[in-house]
């Protein structure tokens, strides 16, 4: 039994299965984690979404932004970009099953490997996070996504405001937050502000930020946290980071990391991706 995470499928089905088939992942002896983006940008998000759920309990994701504006979309709460490429869920005969299966998938998940802590996010945590704090966050967006005002939250969802995290945070303001710190980060100051507009490497923040998992003394640091959301940064498999998204969507590869005894033993699986758009606006 091995645990796999994947990271940005981003709709290239294709290029799933095929990584699939390379791990030789099997759903009655094996479990997998999607590390959020499923969809968009690529040419078949319906049919991996319907590949993922089709894998039952053997199979769990993460919702990253991708994933959360398509819910925006199906919702009216907000229309479709000009690189959208939602169209095949948004018409699919099965539209309502699909959405509803994306709207219960997870904010962050976390599993204990060899006595130490996995925290799963499909893009980071904010400084003053511990990972304990990060899963109760997740909890109160999970529970607004799955419950009957989900149409009203997703017309609130959008914006960069409140930029840093504060415990007091109460309402549409709180729950923004949790969801950009979770899905949306790459930098951030010392304090926790978050820059929303730099999407380049982490070699080159915008000045007085850094990648937010080089925060001194961040609460999370004593975990390992393996997240996506970066293709610029691409693979990085060090002590307490795992980074998996290497640009399949972009015409890089689609990565998966088999996850040993312990977070020490990670084996890095990748396949080579036909590139469905191009970088850039």
């Amino acid at each position: 039994m091995a645990l796999y995470l994947i990271g940005d499928v981003q709709g290239c089905d294709e290029a799933l299965g095929r990584l699939l088939q390379r791990i030789d992942f099997s759903p009655s002896r094996d479990t997998l984690v999607l590390l959020g983006d499923l969809v968009n940008r690529g040419p078949a998000s319906a049919d991996v979404l319907r590949r993922v759920q089709a894998l039952g309990g053997a199979a769990r994701s993460l919702l990253g932004n991708h994933d959360l504006h398509l819910l925006g979309v199906a919702h009216g709460a907000r229309k479709s970009g000009r690189k959208d490429t939602l169209d095949g869920v948004l018409d699919a005969p099965d539209r309502d099953a699909l959405i509803d299966w994306l709207r219960h998938q997870a904010m962050a998940l976390h599993q204990t490997v060899g006595g130490r802590d996995l925290l799963m996010v499909h893009a980071g945590v904010l400084p003053q996070w511990s990972v304990a704090q990060t899963l109760v966050l997740a909890a109160e967006v999970e529970a607004v996504l799955r419950g009957p005002t989900l149409g009203e939250f997703v017309r609130t969802m959008y914006g960069n405001e409140p930029a840093q995290w504060d415990d007091a945070l109460t309402g549409t303001a709180r729950l923004r937050a949790i969801v950009n710190g979770l899905t949306r980060l790459r930098f951030c100051t010392a304090e926790g502000v978050m820059d929303f507009d730099t999407k380049d490497s982490a070699d080159a923040p915008p000045a007085g930020f850094m990648p937010w998992f080089e925060v001194p003394q961040r609460r999370s640091a004593n975990a390992t946290v393996a997240f996506g959301h970066w293709s610029t940064l691409g693979w990085i498999d060090r002590p307490g980071l795992l980074s998996t998204d290497t640009g399949c969507v972009w015409g890089g590869c689609l990565s998966a990391a088999r996850i040993g005894a312990t977070l020490d033993d990670i084996e890095h699986f990748e396949v080579k991706c036909d590139q469905a758009q191009k970088p850039g606006a």
